[in-house]
């Protein structure tokens, strides 16, 4: 018999998904068989796949190794190599703030990069004690939202369960809003306005298309902006992304006739190199909790803005 006690970061799952990530080989289908005979119980009795679990619940297993080994120890280690060396706009005992710099992804991509923001974060929470794989059952520190490899700026990064939970929601409610700064192509027509129009996914292809009407499998995007200065050919405009789809900015700018500096995909690369531009000139430069309701953990954070630095990121700041 092995036993295992909830732990903060474990409460608020329902059994069956808290199980999955905790043992990888504890598949669903399993895990319902599994408590319907007794060889799971959760608090000395009978539990139901359903049911959501507390700090303290302790869950007791009558069942081989094999099926309770935890994750490979690959899978947990890789940070352990990374340096955990990052630019800290802020942070506290729930949340990190990260300026990214351009040209670091924020996971792990197809060509299995180790060195990612998602590693260094963990290689700094582990060198400060806050994080280590090994007392946790389920939970690991997360990137709330993410931006593209070659895009800078703000990362938000939850070290904690409760905070990763209420952060997902604050998202999906707009209740937190991201503001963009970058650097396109000539001067628009509108110096302010909410664009409208639909997006397909490429994946194979890593790019998007877009189209001014209605199509299947397109996504709706709405684009909202206003230009701040412009100078010559290059106008510097702020960005508020109404909805968050792949390379909105870079190709819903594009096709409208003002693609970004330095962006090699949608982008001119004739008009790239005369900038002598390595990275799209785009970075995720504000960030404001504007919480309409109630944040638990993170009320604390409400009417708080965040702004990058003067950083890398914002290298064509210098053309204004």
């Amino acid at each position: 018999m092995t036993e295992i006690t909830i732990q903060k970061n474990d409460a608020g799952q329902r059994a069956d998904r808290f199980l999955a990530k905790a043992y990888p080989n504890l598949k669903s289908s399993l895990v319902c068989k599994l408590m319907r005979k007794k060889r799971i119980k959760l608090n000395g009795a009978k539990v139901e796949p359903n049911v959501i679990l507390k700090e303290g619940d302790v869950f007791r297993f009558y069942l081989s190794d094999e099926l309770l080994s935890k994750k490979p120890v690959k899978e947990t280690a890789d940070f352990q190599s990374i340096s955990g060396e990052i630019n800290i706009i802020y942070e506290d005992e729930n949340i990190l703030l990260v300026d990214k710099p351009a040209g670091l992804v924020v996971h792990e991509d197809n060509d299995n990069t180790a060195d990612t923001l998602i590693n260094r974060i963990l290689s700094y929470l582990y060198g400060k004690g806050e994080f280590d794989p090994e007392r946790e059952n389920s939970f690991t520190p997360a990137l709330v939202n993410r931006i593209d490899r070659n895009t800078s700026g703000i990362v938000i990064a939850a070290k904690n369960a409760e905070s990763l939970r209420v952060l997902n929601q604050k998202v999906r409610d707009r209740e937190i809003q991201k503001l963009y700064l970058c650097a396109v192509r000539g001067v628009p027509e509108k110096r302010s306005a909410t664009l409208t129009a639909y997006l397909k996914k490429l994946p194979e292809e890593n790019k998007v298309l877009i189209s001014d009407k209605p199509r299947p499998d397109y996504l709706t995007i709405k684009t909202k902006y206003r230009v701040l200065e412009s100078r010559e050919e290059l106008s510097l405009v702020e960005v508020d992304l109404l909805t968050g789809r792949t390379h909105q900015i870079r190709a819903h700018f594009a096709h409208i006739g003002h693609p970004l500096l330095g962006d090699g995909k949608y982008g001119e690369n004739a008009f790239n190199k005369r900038y002598g531009a390595k990275f799209q000139a785009l970075c995720s430069y504000k960030l404001k909790f504007e919480f309409t309701t109630g944040a638990e953990c993170l009320e604390y954070l409400n009417g708080r803005e965040f702004t990058v630095g003067d950083t890398d990121g914002l290298w064509f700041m210098k053309l204004f």
